[in-house]
């Protein structure tokens, strides 16, 4: 029975997934200058996600409309980041985004909050 969950959890992830890449729009515009300013911010933010979870693609979806090239981290079993997000965030919940910013380092959950935090800092 847990095969049968699993298989259909995974199978309406990649639904979701390939509805997200379909229906994306269109990239936040900015001149080279600032974009490249904006891509050495975002390396100091890490996403720790599921591929399939509905709540990381809503935030990978923000993250595109907003041209932020942030790294994401598989979180799913067996994945090396799963520990990390565990030691650091204290739980494997996703989506996770990891702020390293003026030597401390920072766990957001919660999609809405972390979309928030995104656009307020670079829309």
């Amino acid at each position: 029975m847990k095969l049968f969950i699993k298989l259909i959890r995974n199978l309406l992830g990649l639904i979701i997934a390939t509805a997200d890449v379909l229906t994306r729009g269109t990239k936040l515009k900015r001149t080279p200058e600032i974009q490249q300013q904006i891509n050495t911010e975002v390396q100091d933010l890490t996403l720790y996600q599921f591929f399939a979870c509905p709540f990381c693609i809503k935030t990978r979806r923000a993250m595109y409309k907003l041209n932020l090239p942030i790294e994401k981290r598989s979180a799913s079993e067996g994945s090396p980041h799963r520990e990390t997000l565990l030691q650091g965030g204290g739980k494997i919940k996703v989506p996770c985004l990891r702020i390293e910013q003026d030597g401390k380092v920072e766990w957001m959950y919660e999609s809405s909050q972390i979309i928030r935090y995104l656009e307020n800092r670079f829309a």
